[in-house]
């Protein structure tokens, strides 16, 4: 926080949700030193809010009791961060997204002095935001619930519907969600299938929360945990790929769900499952370290046969063109 505008409206954000705060304790959250807390207070106090000051040397700041804030106030980061999140919001695919957003568009304008009210117009109109086109619409009210239950470490009970369109009831513990590839998932443990699964939310078609609780793995990021989902999904090969360099570089060069970086005895292994080796093996091409492939030796061969084909592309030579 650099700006005083920001920190006199922190101050008021803090005494609206502690009630109470000590000079000492609003210098250190906003780092700055109790004289400014002082000075900042008087100036919330210029602007007709009401603060009453506990004296002493652990004296503190309220608001006057039954005093109402106005609902809504917002600097200009603040309505910067909320006008680029309703714009992506509507490339989420939730149902309901676009009037959800227009509707609380509308909510923030009513509260919003003039220029902030522009700023908020002009983000949606002048900035475009790249997300994966959304390939199916999920149900808002189930990742709402979803979400709840996730928070709340309790397990729910999931209607689901496959790929191949068979109907489960299963027991889940919620650990998070997660949006990749157009797609929103719940990321939990399945007891039924007696470990971690991914759950797309369009093929969900009932939540019932039941009254059994969980503990979330410590640190769980459920976006990881999907894209490693998607990496060790069974295709029609296996590969496994010597890679001769370090992790670090490996982690840069390949993207998380083309398979899974294992370091091991000194050498990064590299392990992933693909129904085209010669879009795997074009991916190998790319890399700009050596790597040995140990498994399968089909894609040895893919290799091969791209090499030879960039030879031969690399040998041809273009005539001149003339008139």
């Amino acid at each position: 926080m650099t700006r005083p505008t920001t920190r006199v409206l922190a101050i008021l954000e803090v005494l609206q949700s502690r009630g109470r705060a000590s000079g000492a304790e609003i210098a250190r959250r906003l780092e700055i030193d109790r004289r400014t807390v002082r000075r900042y207070i008087s100036v919330l106090e210029d602007l007709g809010i009401p603060i009453t000051t506990e004296r002493g040397r652990d004296g503190a700041y309220m608001l006057v009791s039954g005093f109402k804030l106005p609902p809504m106030m917002f600097t200009g980061d603040e309505a910067l961060a909320l006008a680029v999140g309703l714009r992506a919001a509507r490339s989420l695919g939730l149902a309901e997204a676009t009037a959800a957003v227009t509707s609380a568009r509308a909510k923030l304008e009513r509260v919003m002095p003039g220029k902030l009210k522009r700023h908020l117009q002009s983000i949606d109109d002048s900035v475009a935001i790249e997300l994966a086109t959304p390939a199916a619409v999920s149900d808002s009210t189930v990742m709402a619930s979803l979400s709840d239950a996730a928070r709340d470490e309790t397990r729910v009970q999931l209607s689901y519907r496959s790929a191949d369109g068979t109907r489960t009831e299963r027991g889940v513990d919620p650990y998070g969600l997660a949006y990749r590839g157009g797609r929103w998932y719940l990321l939990g443990m399945c007891h039924l299938r007696g470990g971690m699964r991914s759950f797309r939310l369009d093929r969900v078609e009932g939540v019932k929360v039941l009254a059994e609780r969980f503990r979330r793995p410590a640190d769980f990021n459920p976006l990881a945990a999907l894209v490693s989902s998607i990496a060790r999904l069974p295709r029609s090969h296996a590969i496994e790929v010597l890679l001769h360099t370090d992790l670090a570089t490996a982690q840069r060069e390949l993207f998380p769900a083309a398979g899974v970086l294992e370091w091991a005895g000194g050498r990064v292994f590299f392990r992933a499952q693909a129904d085209d080796l010669d879009w795997f093996a074009r991916e190998l091409a790319r890399l700009p370290f050596a790597f040995q492939i140990l498994t399968p030796a089909a894609l040895r061969l893919k290799v091969h046969a791209l090499a030879r084909r960039l030879h031969l592309q690399a040998r041809k030579t273009v005539n001149p063109v003339t008139e």
